[in-house]
């Protein structure tokens, strides 16, 4: 089964990509979150690297992962995303963290 999933990218990674608003992509299988990026850097590999290390597919640092109103950052990459992800009715977000004080 195939799964239309929107997605959500900060500013920055939108322009870089060339994009404005969500974008969508195509899941085969389980919606997780490595499918959704596997996908999103197969159709802009513009991104490649900037969401997850290029060497260890490891979330970076500053990134972090939304959907369903949950932070989902710690959630394992192979952990199903919720329903309403894969259904297309909420996005998926990616959104750049901030440190400081």
């Amino acid at each position: 089964m195939s799964y239309t999933v929107r997605v959500v990218l900060p500013a920055h990674l939108r322009a870089l990509a060339k994009v404005h608003g969500d974008v969508s992509v195509e899941v085969a299988g389980v919606v997780t979150q490595r499918t959704v990026l596997d996908a999103l850097e197969t159709d802009f590999p513009v991104l490649v690297g900037t969401i997850r290390d290029r060497t260890t597919a490891q979330r970076r640092a500053f990134v972090r992962f939304f959907a369903c109103a949950e932070d989902l950052s710690h959630e394992g990459p192979d952990t199903p995303l919720p329903e309403q992800v894969a259904s297309g009715h909420e996005p998926f977000l990616v959104v750049g963290a901030m440190a400081g004080g």
